[in-house]
């Protein structure tokens, strides 16, 4: 066949993770965001003067010939087929012979397969180096309605369908993406609550060696707190109708932590309550385990967002096209920068006295993500926002088509969506526009990995 005829492959495939560092910035700082804060105080002043059933169990649908060929497996149909005939030991799907479908094990399984059999050319299996942790994504912005759930939704359901192995927290109360992956959470306990009680209750433990070989009184451990440090990660993780997603759910209880995390620093003024998410991650083996660990934040900068903030290697802010979505992001990276600057601040001098290593927040990579957008109504605010926000801006501005709203309404994502219940055109628009976003973002994923390997590398020279 001719090269010509062949079909375009999906953008997130063949990415050269060498060529995507050379397009990093260096890691980002805390004084990064005073920078976005003030572009953005600049850009309010210029835009105003121009004046599933949730209650019932989820099931992840199948998927034909068509899609995998198209968008999972880079492999024509007739191989497909072929390469199945020759192995009955594969997976081979179910349904008459032209019309075979599969589940996303059986496509996993595949993936395998082709990875070891099939052309060293072609991208079979994502970009994974090893001997590097996961990278931890949160999805952050305290104005409600943006697509924070959205995005990090299908993010991880992108990365799922690429074939990497992800976990997704959900530290917002209203559980959200836990109704979206279908997460049973009963209470509290099943939840971060617990960890970050953990991380506390370890804190308070430590103190309390000091204080015993200085002959003070120690501080007391609570029921709650002697129960956290039980707690081990297969107590809040859940397995979801995704085989290669894993949940830590969300429920209503978990808003308590944002009154209990400040009591607990009161009693222990040395904890710092922030790391309670990334010590959970690192010492407890998580990062091992996962490829991409996401965040789901709630809409506020609360105890819970500073813990994923803080845990987060890379930030995204997803915002409307919009001037008040804007003005409202400018003022989180301005309260982004008072905050962890603060910390910064507050920690050093202690830091600097004990002639310990001072405490630094970096972030491989911030970006904002337009979504909902609207072509043919807000293409000249979107180019002011971008104006102003610079290098902290995604490239690709994510669509609102039919099939997403459809499949909003069904709290599912779009890569649950049946395409048989659409118009062909509809669901391939519609699955372009997040797989566009996905390849943006693996992009930053793969070449943020690959310095790493790089700087380990040094490191290790």
């Amino acid at each position: 066949m001719n090269k010509s005829n062949q079909p375009p492959l999906p953008p997130y495939l063949n990415l050269d993770p060498e060529i995507a560092a050379t397009k990093l910035p260096d890691p980002i700082g805390t004084s990064r965001f005073a920078k976005a804060a003030a572009f953005c105080t600049k850009g309010r002043e210029d835009l105003a003067r121009r004046g599933y059933a949730p209650d019932g169990e989820k099931r992840l649908r199948r998927f034909s010939i068509w899609e995998i060929t198209k968008y999972l497996i880079p492999v024509a149909p007739a191989h497909l087929r072929r390469v199945l005939k020759a192995n009955p030991d594969l997976p081979q799907g179910e349904g008459e012979a032209g019309s075979k479908w599969f589940t996303l094990e059986d496509v996993l399984t595949l993936r395998q397969h082709f990875a070891s059999e099939g052309v060293s050319t072609k991208e079979y299996l994502p970009y994974r180096p090893e001997g590097v942790p996961a990278k931890v994504v949160a999805v952050a912005n305290f104005k409600g309605g943006v697509g924070k759930t959205s995005t990090a939704a299908h993010l991880a359901m992108s990365a799922a369908l690429d074939g990497y192995k992800v976990l997704v927290i959900d530290l917002d109360s209203q559980g959200s993406m836990t109704s979206i992956l279908g997460g049973r959470v009963a209470d509290e306990w099943q939840t971060v609550f617990p960890l970050i009680a953990k991380d506390y209750a370890r804190a308070v433990q430590e103190e309390n060696r000091v204080r015993n070989a200085a002959g003070q009184p120690e501080i007391p451990l609570d029921e709650t707190l002697e129960e956290a440090l039980t707690t081990l990660p297969r107590d809040v993780i859940q397995k979801t109708h995704w085989p290669n997603i894993d949940l830590i759910g969300a429920q209503l209880n978990l808003y308590w932590a944002e009154f209990q995390i400040p009591v607990w620093r009161m009693g222990l003024r040395s904890w710092p309550l922030w790391d309670g998410l990334t010590n959970f991650l690192q010492d407890e083996g998580v990062l091992n385990d996962y490829d991409i660990v996401f965040l789901d934040t709630p809409p506020a900068l609360g105890y819970l967002t500073i813990n994923a903030l803080a845990a987060a290697d890379i930030l995204l802010v997803p915002l409307g096209a919009s001037f008040l979505e804007f003005d409202s992001t400018g003022r989180f990276f301005d309260m982004l920068y008072t905050t962890f600057a603060s910390i910064e601040d507050g920690e050093n001098a202690a830091q600097r006295a004990a002639g310990l290593p001072e405490l630094k927040f970096e972030w491989d990579v911030v970006r904002a993500i337009i979504t909902r957008f609207d072509a043919s109504q807000q293409t000249d605010m979107a180019n002011v926002i971008q104006a102003y926000f610079g290098d902290f801006m995604n490239a690709y501005r994510q669509d609102y088509t039919a099939l997403v709203g459809q499949a909003g309404e069904q709290v599912n994502g779009i890569y649950e969506a049946d395409y048989r219940d659409f118009n062909r055109d509809t669901y391939v628009r519609g699955r372009e526009t997040f797989d566009r976003t996905y390849a943006e973002f693996k992009e930053v994923l793969i070449g943020c990995w690959w310095r790493d390997t790089q700087m380990g590398g040094k490191a290790d020279g």
